[in-house]
């Protein structure tokens, strides 16, 4: 029983990457590249478990990306919903737990800025509530989605989304993708090594320093 369960488990896992849009994968990292170049906000969401995933992917995106080496350095401005309780639970009070996001995004969204719904199903309505909010305030958003992506897939501007039905799978596939997408980025950012080459023409470079007396 238990080996079986996780064969299949990891089968399924294993064809649910396969499923991944690469030119959305692209496309995503792109839209974060450029946010990124033109000092924009990054704002990710979700619930639960996708909730972890949000605060995981706005910790790699602001700390896990960054040059530490070069002076000025522009840092991602990725911020997480999922992580104000005193916010999350006075909306959610005082005016609706579907409203969680959107007021959070009314206090801080400007024109350009970028959302990301991470939801399995694609239907949680503190999340399409937030990305319709986004939307209509021109941000650019994205959809992580599972469950052949729910409502969210017909509101946002890219998507990745996967047919598995299992929750566990779905939240695995969003996880392994923004891991896969910070480390791309980083790199990038950072790029490759440069070979430098200094041509001493009068040999002040090879000539050995004299000794202090």
């Amino acid at each position: 029983m238990i080996q079986n369960y996780f064969n299949s488990y990891i089968q399924d896992l294993k064809a649910t990457l396969d499923e991944i849009d690469y030119a959305a994968f692209e496309q995503v990292v792109h839209i974060l590249l450029k946010a990124h170049q033109q000092d924009k906000q990054v704002f990710i969401i979700g619930n639960g478990g996708s909730a972890s995933t949000a605060s995981h992917f706005a910790c790699d995106l602001a700390k896990g990306t960054v040059d530490f080496d070069k002076v000025g350095f522009r840092r991602f401005r990725a911020i997480s919903l999922t992580d104000n309780m005193a916010f999350i639970t006075a909306v959610g009070n005082d005016i609706h737990y579907d409203d969680i996001f959107s007021e959070q995004l009314k206090n801080y969204l400007n024109a350009g800025d970028v959302v990301i719904g991470i939801s399995a199903s694609g239907n949680s309505p503190n999340v399409v509530n937030a990305l319709r909010y986004a939307k209509s305030s021109g941000a650019t958003t994205v959809g992580l989605l599972g469950f052949t992506g729910g409502r969210a897939k017909d509101i946002v501007d890219v998507h990745l989304t996967v047919s598995s039905r299992n929750y566990g799978i779905a939240e695995d596939f969003h996880l392994i993708v923004q891991h896969i997408m910070t480390q791309i980025i980083r790199r990038l950012l950072k790029g490759e090594p440069k070979k430098v080459i200094f041509h001493d023409r009068d040999g002040v470079m090879n000539k050995k320093a004299q000794e202090n007396p």
